[in-house]
């Protein structure tokens, strides 16, 4: 591995570290991760630019009762690249979720979110 794809996949687990710390310390610093060019994608609707992505994530947070935090678990989680993947669960309210990031420039540009629930 080059140096060059040893730095990409370092500033991604970076990323993807700080992403997943994030949610404990909330909204403004998993905003962080994220800029003005940053989208997600669900099955249900795109989320284009900080503005919709700060509603996407404060209708999780809002949604999630405090005992999903203690069931949260990660299942799989790896990097190639500028990309990061990760398969998680909350149950009985998450049987199985996946986010997948491409960060560029150390920021998550696009992520997908799908989750399946019991």
């Amino acid at each position: 591995m080059s140096d060059s794809s040893q730095h990409t996949e370092g500033t991604t687990k970076q990323v993807l570290d700080h992403h997943l710390s994030a949610f404990a310390q909330g909204i403004d610093e998993i905003l962080k991760d994220y800029d003005d060019s940053s989208t997600i994608i669900t099955p249900d609707k795109t989320f284009r630019g900080r503005g919709e992505i700060t509603g996407f994530f404060k209708a999780f947070l809002d949604g999630a009762a405090p005992e999903f935090w203690a069931a949260f678990k990660i299942t799989s989680l790896s990097t190639a690249g500028e990309i990061a993947y990760l398969a998680w669960e909350a149950k009985p309210w998450v049987t199985l979720a996946t986010d997948t990031l491409f960060v560029k420039n150390g920021k998550i540009s696009v992520q997908t979110f799908t989750s399946l629930s019991a």
